[in-house]
């Protein structure tokens, strides 16, 4: 592959004062306390491989080190920030998430070739249920081809900081570690199926179990309104779509009755005679994907459509607007939207085997990107954009299972 020529519109000026914004948020909102710091200091070239816990995990790592780093971010996010002039005077790398063409791959590399660090969140998406969002299998020889000394950041607590399924920021007390992983000259040296263990043993993360060593107090914590949206089966009686929040740290089912009460470290408790309790969000979410994957392997259910709204962004305007409506469908094989986009039809096939998840709101949309065109399909029933994420993590899980057993 040859060397790209990399073009950067990086301010220094902009890039410090950036830092210094999130030192700040770092400080006052997520009260962050560093355990390791092992980029103190250090020159480049380098990677470092991050966990994702909350959509603002970066600033907690930006400040780590006076060098430049060179933040990968998705193409949706990117594209559709009224901050965007910002993140390109501190040299961020926009890409799709869950797919990376060649001019993304030269793009990064050649912030190693020009000795600079490079950051990459592999998981793409922050998690909704305190559980790790799949890393893309391509991701571990990818880490091997860079060839420079990589390093994680893995931080704590943020999760329940900045929830996915609500909205606001909940302060309180974050963990960052950062440490080496491999060298370079390790890198070469090793099987990728050690890369991808050794990496999944340090990003991976159950944000809930953390959280029972850790015993943090965040505000408003026992506030669940949202979070229907991603518990969406009963665990008792077995329906979908019948959870509710009620008086705010409530969670109950209205077919059964089954319910259970948040408290203000995020952990759940029975409450009331139907069921027992699930005391990890994480543990009730995995419930649904395990039941949503057992159902796809037996036949009874493989594919989802809905109605959807589409949207996509005004360049000039840094925002989604509305352009048109369609439908949204999932089968074993492909995502397929079908509609009419600013008075022309349109038609688009995305292979399931060629993503882990997508970006998406719980209760509210998913995004697909199709080339340069990134298509937000806000479902006229949000309630099964989650049902859509299990299902297709479900896809990409069997895809990964079916390629491993046919070598």
């Amino acid at each position: 592959m040859k060397k790209a020529n990399r073009k950067t519109n990086r301010s220094m000026i902009v890039y410090r004062f950036v830092r210094f914004l999130s030192q700040i948020v770092s400080k006052l909102i997520f009260k962050r306390k560093i355990l390791r710091n092992e980029i103190r200091g250090k020159k480049g070239p380098y990677v470092v491989i991050a966990n994702h816990q909350a959509s603002l995990d970066f600033v907690n790592l930006i400040g780590m080190t006076r060098t430049p780093l060179n933040f990968v971010i998705s193409q949706s996010f990117y594209q559709s920030s009224p901050v965007k002039w910002f993140m390109t005077k501190i040299g961020v790398i926009p890409k799709q998430q869950f797919q990376t063409t060649l001019k993304d791959m030269r793009a990064m590399k050649s912030v190693i070739d020009d000795g600079e660090a490079l950051v990459i969140y592999p998981a793409g998406l922050m998690c909704e249920d305190g559980l790790s969002t799949p890393i893309p299998v391509a991701t571990y020889p990818f880490l091997k081809w860079l060839r420079a000394d990589v390093y994680v950041a893995r931080v704590s607590g943020s999760y329940f900081v900045m929830p996915k399924w609500t909205r606001g920021m909940r302060s309180g007390r974050t963990y960052m570690d950062v440490y080496k992983l491999f060298s370079a000259e390790e890198l070469a040296e090793t099987d990728v199926e050690v890369i991808k263990q050794k990496t999944d043993e340090a990003l991976l993360f159950d944000a809930y179990r953390e959280q029972e060593k850790l015993l943090v107090k965040y505000q408003k914590n026992d506030r669940i309104e949202g979070l229907q949206h991603v518990l969406y089966m009963c665990p008792h009686c077995k329906r979908e779509f019948v959870m509710q929040v009620k008086d705010e740290s409530v969670i109950c089912c209205t077919e059964c009755g089954f319910t259970q009460k948040s408290d203000e470290y995020g952990f759940l408790h029975h409450n009331g005679d139907v069921g027992e309790e699930i005391r990890y969000v994480s543990d009730w979410s995995r419930m649904i994907y395990d039941a949503q994957k057992q159902r796809i392997e037996s036949g009874e259910e493989t594919e989802l459509s809905a109605q959807t709204q589409i949207l996509v962004v005004d360049p000039k305007r840094h925002k989604f607007v509305h352009a048109g409506e369609g439908r949204l469908t999932l089968t074993p094989d492909h995502m397929l939207l079908v509609g009419e986009v600013g008075g022309q039809a349109l038609d688009v096939s995305v292979s399931t085997a060629t993503f882990a998840s997508l970006p998406f709101s719980p209760g509210r949309y998913l995004e697909l990107q199709h080339g340069d065109n990134i298509y937000r399909c806000m479902l006229e029933d949000g309630k099964l954009a989650m049902k859509f994420i299990n299902m297709i993590k479900a896809y990409y899980e069997l895809h990964v299972m079916s390629c491993e057993h046919a070598k």
